[in-house]
């Protein structure tokens, strides 16, 4: 019985040190991150993960296209904007706190009935979190992250700031980043001047930017677009 205990204790004097250094990587990977939210509290960020990702794709295939992305204040950005992108892609987002946790567990049924990950569940809070600092893989180690970093950016910031920070940096084309290049790239206006049906036509891009800037004259955006446009009145946005 002694050797067994004294196997069991230099097994783990082996494998103590391991286990540490992953535990004290980790610690260190998400207070590196935690730092860029509390920077992005109060500056804008440069780029982002996706962002980096999309200009590395057009450089690889040698395409003319380059990034655009013009920064614009929140209140630089049209109310039916705003009202279209919470009524399409989380419609509890300033009351949550960053997770929607029913979405989550529904997600997850489906995708475990279809055998692969096609939902996610993610609120904007999330999809900010991924655009930021993630990619666009689907895994639920990736999930998991999402939700740590959302609950970092509910935490250091507002549901108006974190309502800016995402739409300034979504995807919304072929290159198109944000909602003023989105505004200027589809519909020749800025920003602050997209009406309620623009608005709801661009957020209705949002699920697959690339495919459907391709194909604009799309039955399923269009269809998708009358339904957000009807349900805009009913959400609220951060003041």
């Amino acid at each position: 019985m002694k050797r067994k205990h004294k196997s069991k204790r230099s097994l783990w004097a082996i494998l103590r040190w391991p286990f540490w250094i992953v535990v004290l990587a980790l610690l260190a990977y998400e207070s590196t991150i935690f730092a860029q939210v509390v920077w992005f509290r109060w500056n804008n960020p440069g780029s982002t993960a996706f962002i980096d990702a999309e200009r590395e794709r057009l450089q690889q295939n040698k395409s003319a296209l380059r990034i655009r992305q013009q920064w614009v204040t929140y209140q630089n950005i049209s109310r039916s904007a705003k009202q279209a992108v919470i009524a399409a892609e989380d419609s509890g987002f300033v009351t949550h706190d960053g997770v929607d946790w029913e979405a989550i567990e529904k997600a997850a049924q489906e995708n475990l009935k279809r055998g692969k990950i096609r939902r996610g569940g993610s609120t904007i809070t999330m999809q900010l979190a991924k655009n930021l600092f993630l990619s666009s893989d689907r895994s639920y180690l990736r999930k998991g992250q999402e939700v740590v970093i959302a609950a970092m950016l509910e935490l250091v910031m507002d549901k108006r700031r974190i309502l800016e920070l995402y739409l300034n940096t979504a995807e919304w084309g072929l290159g198109v980043f944000g909602i003023e290049a989105a505004a200027r790239h589809y519909f020749d206006v800025p920003a602050a001047q997209l009406d309620p049906m623009q608005s709801a036509w661009l957020a209705s891009v949002l699920p697959s930017p690339k495919r459907f800037d391709r194909q604009r004259d799309s039955e399923w955006i269009s269809e998708r677009a009358l339904i957000i446009f009807e349900r805009m009145p009913k959400v609220a946005t951060p003041k």
